[in-house]
């Protein structure tokens, strides 16, 4: 049975619409996933799995929202010198630089672990 409730697609004053909350596209609010809350405690650790081999420096568990971790994340590739990206709330940064970012994770005043081997 086709829902009948009908609705606003597009308008010229906001532009899409999503038809679930019926907010404008970035006001959205019923589609954004939200993480679960974690345990406190920021972990790095390293993973080749699925890389061809390549190792990437894993950061997961930092408190912080998807555009204050965007900025964040930014600053560590930066001190790194490498590329990366954010995948689910987990900071991927090429290489293993696990040494180097403990303590710049540590100076804001997260509690953080190597993880792993």
């Amino acid at each position: 049975m086709k829902n009948r409730s009908g609705g606003l697609v597009y308008s010229t004053e906001q532009g899409k619409m999503c038809p679930g909350c019926r907010n404008p596209v970035d006001q959205c609010t019923c589609g954004k996933p939200e993480r679960p809350a974690g345990d406190g405690i920021v972990r790095v650790s390293r993973e080749t799995k699925g890389r061809k081999g390549k190792g990437v420096t894993l950061i997961t568990g930092i408190p912080l929202d998807d555009k204050e971790l965007k900025s964040f994340a930014k600053v560590l590739k930066a001190k790194c010198g490498t590329g990366g990206t954010i995948k689910d709330g987990v900071v991927e940064i090429q290489g293993d630089h696990r040494d180097l970012l403990v303590p710049l994770l540590q100076q804001k005043g997260w509690t953080v672990k190597k993880a792993g081997g």
